[in-house]
C-alpha cells in the first residue's frame, strides 16, 4: 500500500462506533486533514467541536455513492491519501461496498476493528433464529440489539417462551421499527445507551423495574459490550450475545489506535 506525500495528507474516516472522535483527534494531531462520514445527525454531534475538513451525514447507498465521493475528491484536488473503514462490526454491507469502490479507484483502504472482548460467561448465538431452539419459558429477556432486527428476534424469543422487552434508540427510524416488531409498547424503553454521569445506572434500574433475567446484545466490542457483561455479572443475569460477523474483505485490519498510527507512519 502506498500513500501520496502531499503537504498535508487527507483521511476519509467512515465511522460507526464511539472510537471515531479519538481517531480524528489522533490524526489531526499528526497533521492530517480529516473528512468524516456518519450515518445519522445524532452521531455527527460527536464531531461538532473537532477540527475536520468536512462532515458527511447520512447513509452511503451502494458502491456508486461511495465512488462519487472518491471521484469528487479527486476532481477538486482533495483526494484521500487513505480511507479508513471504522464502521460498526455488524455493518457488513457498507464494508463490502467500500472495498469495491476503493478497488476501482486504486484507493488505499484500511479497516479499523475493535478487538474481541473476553466473555466466558456469555451464551453465543450465530443468528437470532437460534433463540427459538432454547427453552426460555418464563424468562424476561431485554433486547439491546438495535431496532432493525427486533421483529425477528422477538418472534424467535417468544417461540422459546420468553417475555420480551427492548431498549430502543431515540430516533424516528428506530421507533418505527420497534413499534412494528410486535413487542408491546409498555415493554419498550427509549433512551440513548450508557449515557449520563454514571454509565449503566439507567440500564440497571430498567432491569430491576422489569425484573429482567437475561440480556441479549451484540458482540460488537467496545464499552457497550463490556458494560452489559459487567451488569450481567453483577446482577446475576444471563447474557446472550449475537456473535460478530467475520470480516471477510481482503483489506488490512488494525485493532487499536496505536496500531493504526504505527501502520500509517510506516507506509
Amino acid at each position: 500500500m502506498h500513500l501520496g506525500r502531499n503537504c498535508q495528507r487527507h483521511l476519509w474516516l467512515l465511522s460507526g462506533t464511539g472510537e471515531g472522535p479519538y481517531i480524528v483527534k489522533a490524526f489531526v494531531a499528526e497533521g492530517w486533514k480529516v473528512t468524516v462520514s456518519v450515518v445519522s445527525l445524532q452521531a455527527s454531534f460527536l464531531y461538532q467541536d473537532l477540527t475536520i475538513e468536512d462532515l458527511k451525514i447520512g447513509p452511503l447507498n451502494g458502491v456508486e455513492a461511495i465512488a462519487e465521493i472518491l471521484k469528487s475528491a479527486q476532481f477538486n484536488n482533495k483526494e484521500f491519501d487513505l480511507v479508513l473503514d471504522a464502521t460498526h462490526p455488524f455493518a457488513e454491507l457498507i464494508s463490502t461496498d467500500l472495498k469495491l469502490a476503493c478497488d476501482s479507484f486504486n484507493q488505499p483502504l484500511l479497516r479499523y476493528e475493535r478487538p474481541y472482548e473476553e466473555n466466558a460467561e456469555a451464551n453465543f448465538i450465530s443468528d437470532l433464529g437460534e433463540l427459538s431452539s432454547f427453552d426460555l419459558t418464563g424468562q424476561r429477556l431485554l433486547m439491546a440489539i438495535g431496532s432493525r432486527h427486533l421483529k425477528n428476534a422477538n418472534l424467535a424469543a417468544r417461540k422459546s417462551g420468553a417475555n420480551v422487552y427492548a431498549r430502543v434508540l431515540p430516533n424516528p427510524d428506530s421507533l418505527r421499527k420497534a413499534l412494528s416488531s410486535s413487542i408491546s409498547e409498555s415493554n419498550l424503553a427509549v433512551f440513548r445507551p450508557f449515557s449520563g454521569d454514571n454509565p449503566g445506572s439507567f440500564e440497571v434500574s430498567l432491569c430491576k423495574k422489569w425484573s429482567i433475567t437475561g440480556i441479549l446484545c451484540r458482540q460488537s466490542g467496545g464499552i457497550t459490550e463490556r458494560l452489559w457483561a459487567e451488569i450481567c455479572a453483577r446482577e446475576n443475569l444471563d447474557l446472550w450475545m449475537l456473535s460478530r460477523p467475520v470480516y471477510s474483505q481482503e483489506v488490512e485490519v488494525v485493532h487499536s489506535l496505536e496500531e493504526l498510527l504505527n501502520r500509517v507512519t510506516n507506509f
